[in-house]
């Protein structure tokens, strides 16, 4: 080289063989032509050309001078661009050009001309190409790496060819441009931070348009570059993240300001690079400000959330430790991560569905709301993704949205059967679910149910064999309180059809005010039954005024409520009435609206009489083991069971869909089985859907009627009951048949086979009940010779001896349950003759009030067992509730007899109990039992069983919330307040409070705080709400008690005494738990005359006359009807409870338990209420909380403050 300096130094340069001076004094053409042999000679040489080398040393030190670097015609600095590039080759590793400022004049003339790689059809683009290729080949720039303005030389390299890059490039150029970038970075000691921002900012400018210019091929170059110089590149990136997020040196970069979207750039072009980034954003989770914790979540939820990320498997700390964030938009953003998570990476589905779990209890319903959101997502995509227990976290707090979700997830696993059976197994719960919430009061969570019924789990849409295939087995499978919803929800739409069909009655009428008030009464019926009574009303009178002047629309509804209508017609129907009520100018129509919510609900999309033929089709498989019971998870018996309660329940919702002479030959083929549920079952759907059969199918009554003739004389208890029913509504010569039945059977009862003594007392005891004028001289003698003397009043078989006080139904003996039905037809009998005249009623109350003081044994011989007397206890107590219920009988009731029958409820026999309180819910729920015996419940306050507190208190809840209900809706019923108002219940409870045989000493600690338990149990509930001022009312009645004696006892001091402190205890709750009980009460309390004497002094308090009695001439106590004085019957020894419950004390019957049985028909109440009162097999012998005497009472002022003081 030394050599070479001196050649270079004598100045003469050297061109290649014809190849004349290059300078300005030549044309530009002529320039051109001369460069081009330049280049082409510069181009043949390669590096070992060391002659030629030395040769033209001067040459490319000319090329070099300003003169070509400057020059004004492109196509000269091109070729002299290419010159250089060559050069460079030709020489490496060293360079002819030791001045760094020519060098780096040089490669910027170099940078600039690449620029020309941009239009890639130019003439010349090829020797671009050539330039880019022979430089990135070389790697040319890497001399630059000893320059103080390397980082300038770089940095434009770098920027040109993202600038230059577009999609009319090859892979070629791509690669070369990579390469050539690649080695910048790899290569050189440093990579500075204007170098970097250049490479960052192509990356994040496609997504935030920085640089509006670039396209796709730069940010594709600036992602291969990153990727091929990761790990050299990947120090410099922490660092310059490092100073931003730990050290808030935001002027390091103009990129500060977007550290968070770069940083996701970077992880999805590669995660390596942020290896060391990582944790550093786990530190800014713990940082104080929300808003920083919020975008740092954002940002992983995205990095980690990806289909491709790995890192959620590394790291997957680093998302979930924010899941209990106090910041609610950090919570929500991470459950918005775990639904992409869930179904990303399946492996974290258990970590994940855990905190989702907790999540679903937030405060926050947008985050309870987006939980149940990821679960549906995730269930519906790949059920395995969530574990057995999440989908029951979707809380119902937020009901409608977890409500469709589920059903969504139950219509695609279970009835569309997308993952096999195993799947449909695991969400068969759905189902239950769903249907439980209709219990709820909201009417908005009611249609929800409605709609997701008739949408998911039946689809309406399904062919009619489907779909009564698909109830039928979705009967067969639900529990037992999602099956009472079910029917309760027919049971309401069909109620809603009859009101409409009475308001379209009522618009045929002359208008009067009349009219006017009836239309107003059932508008208000039919909003109730629709979301916002308030707003409704309006749009239903609305409806109402369109049916009058529309008689189209009115015809359409009235074919749709009609009992015959189809459910193809009614598909008709309802787009019909929606057309006709749109209006495409208005796309908000709440009137609209209103009417397709009232429609969806009374239009029957699911039962018609082809359904109902269908139904009837598939059960018969079942019973004749065609059907594929077991492929649907069912087992057949429990399928034919459900399949005929279904039918049950829809003929007295559907009754006309029934009426075809296929349906009515199948029943009757039903009806001929031996299996006697079947055979009930079909005698129950002909009672309720029988009534036109006579006339319309005279075929099918001449094959039925000796069928139920001999069901009545040889079937079972039950089966003789229907079919006497069946009679009495089917045909019209009733007497005749009823007397064919009656006198075989009644010449035929014999005491010495007791199990062919109990269809002929069940089938007499109906016949007695619907005919007793027909036999009324014979029933008499009956009931006195017979029942009485012969049955009752003698233990003909020793009953086994057993601690036991209950056994299953087939162990009671055929002499026990002859005696029940004996006192149910006696019972049945009077209920037939509706009067008193005969004192028959009078006769049967001492009887039956005699079987309780005994504790089930009248004769008291001891030879009944146990479970026997239990049986007959509750017999006995049921038989005075049926009595009670009607006037005549409740009138002749003492009060010593309510008392006693109220004490069935303390029963030491659990079933017992049990069996009476729903007996006893029955008859207040339809409002036919005195509300006297609502106080009843007060005696469960003590009931060891907290499921048996539970229930009693729900009973109450209802009870007292439907009378409040019944009054709001009846306002004209302000006459019988007293017999109606729930408030009126605690003048009651007070009285059989103090007449309760375990209170004995007045002052005794323990039992005053057993009455204030028990006074409790029933207040809290009144005093949930103050409606109308009732505390001060309540106050008030109480006070007014105070100011009488006891109308039992009037004369007796102690029990005047325990009436006064009851009364004090009374009034410390009401104080206690009220701040408005010293205001004026709304009305004078009006009190029972039969419980309570005239008041002492002159107050504003009433006695009502009740049972056609007044106050001064009330007469004594029937002594022949009062009970024997055999002190408290049913009294539980002190004994330790049998069951696993242990009896203690503590808050009563607080825990949520399934509504009480109280959804059957009333009709088929009326003749359930005649069966046999079994709670079920097991013997439970708990005991109520033994009762304990009690104090002498001082004054009613000291237990008053006593009573506060404890």
């Amino acid at each position: 080289m030394a050599h070479s300096k001196n050649r270079a130094t004598d100045g003469k340069i050297t061109y290649p063989p014809g190849v004349k001076e290059i300078s300005d004094k030549i044309s530009k053409e002529e320039m051109v032509r001369r460069l081009k042999m330049v280049v082409k000679t510069f181009m043949d040489m390669d590096q070992d050309s060391e002659e030629e080398k030395e040769l033209y040393l001067n040459l490319a030190l000319h090329l070099a001078s300003d003169f070509f670097l400057k020059h004004p015609d492109k196509d000269v600095r091109l070729l002299v661009a290419c010159c250089l590039a060559d050069i460079f080759r030709i020489y490496a590793p060293e360079a002819p050009y030791t001045s760094p400022d020519k060098l780096k004049d040089i490669f910027m003339f170099i940078t600039r001309q690449l620029k020309g790689l941009e239009d890639t059809k130019s003439a010349q683009f090829n020797r671009y190409f050539y330039l880019l290729e022979n430089i990135a080949w070389v790697k040319s720039y890497n001399i630059c790496f000893e320059l103080e303005d390397s980082n300038e030389i770089f940095t434009q390299l770098y920027r040109t060819l993202f600038q230059v890059i577009n999609n009319g490039h090859n892979q070629k150029v791509h690669m070369h441009m990579v390469d050539l970038m690649s080695s910048i970075v790899c290569e050189g000691d440093s990579v500075s931070q204007e170098l970097l921002d250049t490479v960052l900012k192509i990356n994040f400018s496609l997504l935030h348009l920085v640089f509006q210019n670039l396209n796709k091929q730069a940010y594709d170059l600036a992602k291969a570059l990153l990727k091929r110089t990761a790990q050299a590149i990947e120090p410099y990136i922490t660092n310059f993240f490092n100073q931003v997020l730990m050290l808030g040196k935001t002027s390091v970069s103009d990129l500060s300001e977007h550290v968070f979207d770069l940083i996701l750039e970077l992880y999805n072009i590669d995660s390596h690079l942020l290896l060391s980034v990582l944790p550093q954003l786990e530190f800014k989770l713990k940082s104080n400000d929300n808003d920083e914790r919020l975008q740092v979540v954002k940002l992983l939820a995205k990095m980690f959330g990806a289909k491709d990320s790995d890192s959620c498997t590394t790291r997957p700390i680093t998302c979930f430790s924010v899941f209990n964030d106090i910041h609610v938009p950090v919570r929500l953003e991470c459950v918005k991560f775990a639904s992409h998570c869930l179904m990303n990476h399946p492996d974290l589905a258990k970590d994940l569905t855990e905190y989702l779990k907790v999540r679903s209890h937030d405060p926050e319903e947008a985050i309870r709301h987006d939980v149940i959101v990821s679960i549906v997502t995730a269930s519906k995509k790949d059920l395995s993704l969530v574990n057995d227990h999440l989908p029951g976290c979707l809380y119902w707090r937020v009901r409608k949205e977890a409500m469709m979700g589920l059903a969504q997830i139950y219509k695609k696993y279970a009835l569309q059967a997308e993952a096999g059976k195993e799947a449909a197994k695991q969400i068969s719960w759905i189902k239950d679910k769903l249907l439980h919430i209709y219990y709820q009061n909201s009417i908005d969570d009611r249609l929800l149910v409605e709609r997701i019924f008739a949408q998911y789990l039946v689809p309406h849409n399904l062919e009619t064999t489907e779909r009564m295939k698909c109830l039928y087995y979705l009967y067969a499978t639900l529990d037992g309180n999602a099956v009472k919803a079910l029917n309760e929800m027919w049971k309401c739409q069909n109620m809603l059809r009859h009101n409409v069909k009475d308001l379209l009655d009522l618009i045929k009428q002359p208008k009067s005010d009349s009219y006017n008030k009836a239309v107003f009464s059932k508008v208000m019926v039919i909003t109730r039954n629709l979301p916002d009574p308030g707003k409704t009303q309006d749009f239903v009178k609305k409806l109402a005024q369109v049916l009058e002047e529309d008689e189209k629309i009115r015809k359409q509804l009235e074919t749709l409520v009609s009992p015959s209508c189809s459910c193809k017609q009614a598909e008709v129907c309802v787009k019909e009435i929606t057309k006709k009520q749109g209006s495409p100018k208005q796309p908000s129509n709440p009137f609209l609206e209103m009417v397709k919510f009232l429609l969806e609900r009374i239009a029957p999309v699911h039962i018609d009489t082809e359904s109902i033929s269908a139904l009837i089709k598939q059960v018969n498989k079942s019973i004749e083991g065609t059907a594929d019971d077991e492929d649907e998870g069912v087992p057949t018996e429990q399928a034919i069971r459900a399949g005929l309660e279904l039918l049950k329940v829809l003929s007295f919702t559907h009754p006309v869909s029934f009426h075809s002479a296929e349906t009515f030959e199948s029943l009757l083929g039903c009806l001929k089985m031996e299996d006697e549920k079947v055979a009930e079952a079909a005698l129950q759907i002909f009672k309720n859907t029988g009534n036109k059969l006579e006339e319309s199918f005279p075929h099918i009554k001449s094959v039925l009627l000796p069928v139920l003739q001999h069901k009545a004389k040889k079937g079972s208890p039950r089966q003789a009951k229907y079919a006497i029913h069946c009679i009495h509504a089917m045909f019209s010569n009733r007497d005749t048949h009823f007397a064919q039945i009656f006198e075989p059977l009644h010449k035929s009862l014999d005491t010495d086979n007791m199990e062919q003594l109990i269809t002929p007392l069940t089938t007499l005891g109906h016949l007695a009940m619907l005919a007793p004028e027909q036999f009324a001289a014979p029933l008499k003698s009956l009931v006195a010779n017979f029942i009485v003397k012969d049955l009752l009043m003698n233990d003909r078989i020793p009953g086994k001896k057993t601690t036991k006080l209950w056994v299953p139904d087939d162990e009671v003996s055929p002499e026990t349950l002859a005696k029940i039905q004996g006192l149910k037809l006696m019972v049945r009998w009077l209920l037939g003759v509706k009067n008193n005249q005969s004192k028959s009623g009078n006769s049967t109350l001492r009887m039956l009030t005699a079987i309780l003081s005994s504790d089930g044994d009248l004769t008291e011989q001891g030879k009944i067992g146990k479970p026997d007397m239990s049986r007959l206890r509750l017999a006995a107590g049921c038989a005075i509730l049926r009595l009670s219920q009607e006037p005549c009988y409740h009138e002749i009731i003492a009060l010593e007899q309510y008392q006693l029958c109220a004490l069935v409820i303390n029963d030491e026999c659990y079933q017992v109990r049990q069996a009476f309180a729903q007996k006893l819910h029955k008859g207040l729920c339809r409002l036919r039992l005195p509300l006297e015996y609502l106080a009843v419940f007060t005696l469960c306050a003590k009931d060891p069983v907290k499921e048996r507190r539970a229930h009693a208190r729900q009973c109450l809840v209802k009870n007292i919330n439907l009378r409040r209900e019944y009054l709001k809706q009846h306002a004209a019923v302000s006459e019988k307040l007293i017999s109606l108002l729930p408030e009126y219940v605690v003048p009651y409870a007070i009285h059989l409070l103090v007449h309760d045989p375990d209170y004995v000493k007045v002052q005794d600690i323990e039992q005053l705080k057993d009455i204030k338990e028990a006074l409790w149990f029933v207040l809290e509930i009144l005093m949930a709400k103050n409606e109308n001022n009732s505390h001060a009312f309540i106050r008030k009645m109480v006070e007014n008690i105070k100011q009488t004696k006891d109308g039992q006892c009037p004369d007796d001091p102690k029990i005047n005494e325990k009436l006064y402190t009851v009364c004090d205890v009374a009034m410390n709750i009401v104080i206690s738990k009220s701040t408005t009980y010293s205001l004026e009460s709304p009305k004078d309390p009006v009190l029972p005359a039969r419980y309570f004497t005239q008041p002492d002094k002159v107050l504003n308090c009433c006695l009502s006359n009740q049972d056609d009695k007044v106050q001064e001439s009330k007469p004594k106590r029937d002594e022949q009807n009062s009970p024997p004085k055999r002190g408290r019957r049913g009294r539980p020894p002190k004994s330790a409870a049998s069951k696993d419950e242990t009896p203690s004390k503590g808050r009563r019957g607080r825990r949520k338990t399934a509504p009480p049985a109280d959804e059957e028909n009333e009709e088929e109440q009326e003749e359930e209420e005649d069966d046999e009162d079994d709670a079920g097999s097991e013997n439970i012998e708990v005991k109520p909380k033994g009762r304990r005497g009690r104090k002498p009472r001082l004054v009613a002022a000291y237990i008053y403050i006593y009573m506060t003081l404890i």
